[in-house]
């Protein structure tokens, strides 16, 4: 399997908060049977550290694929950033402040739980506009979401791509993210489930149960498998 969200870099932002964390996270992945993984720390967030692509990324990046390489695990780390979409975003992706998923085409992308619809919108457009494929983090767990479930259809006739989180099927987010989660498998909506794991504690890598929740039901190979695979290879979904 491949997790296309992870927050498994070392003391980096909310994820992992040491290199003794990111080993154990590891270590649950690939116990739950996740082979690859890409890294993807909170990037671009306002009032908290920015995160942006540089030195101290990449040294963090591979004090991280050390530590996996020399326990031994079968586990593949690839860069990424989970960003937050502010106004000058296009900017900050221009002046190469950003990383894309594996640096292909597709950005994943946060926004603020109660954003403004009408923003969501149009920040879509501009990214877009970039030739890059938007993949909206959790949109079950979304205000504007649950208001206004029509902007989910709008967005993915955009070209957006939407990735829900493993613990929303479980109601770990919410009963109301658990709805919406279930609602939009059912109208193929999803193209991904990724764990957004933050720790060895809570919120881990550890897919196992949402699997077993949605496999009698939900084409889980492709959910969990091609086309997380497709994104790192750089591949039309």
């Amino acid at each position: 399997m491949v997790d296309i969200h992870c927050h498994i870099l070392p003391d980096f932002d909310d994820g992992a908060v040491d290199i003794y964390e990111t080993l154990e996270m590891a270590k649950i992945a690939v116990n739950s049977g996740i082979r690859t993984i890409i890294a993807t720390p909170h990037c671009n967030v306002p009032e908290q550290p920015l995160n942006y692509y540089g030195p101290l990324y990449e040294e963090t990046f591979k004090k991280a694929v050390s530590v996996i390489k020399e326990a031994g695990l079968e586990l593949t780390l690839l860069k990424g950033m989970e960003v937050f979409v502010t106004f000058d975003l296009p900017s900050l992706i221009k002046e190469g402040k950003i990383l894309t998923l594996n640096n292909s085409r597709y950005l994943l992308v946060e926004f603020d739980f109660c954003e403004d619809p009408e923003f969501v919108d149009f920040m879509i457009d501009r990214i877009v506009n970039l030739g890059l494929v938007p993949v909206v983090a959790h949109p079950e767990r979304y205000e504007f979401v649950k208001y206004n479930p029509h902007i989910l259809t709008t967005l993915k006739n955009k070209g957006c791509i939407f990735q829900s989180n493993k613990d929303s099927f479980s109601g770990n987010h919410g009963s109301t993210a658990k709805k919406i989660a279930f609602e939009m498998l059912s109208n193929n909506q999803t193209s991904i489930i990724a764990s957004d794991a933050h720790s060895m504690k809570f919120r881990t890598p550890d897919t196992t149960k949402a699997r077993a929740l949605l496999e009698d039901t939900y084409d889980i190979e492709t959910l969990f498998v091609k086309n997380p695979e497709k994104i790192c290879k750089d591949m039309p979904i």
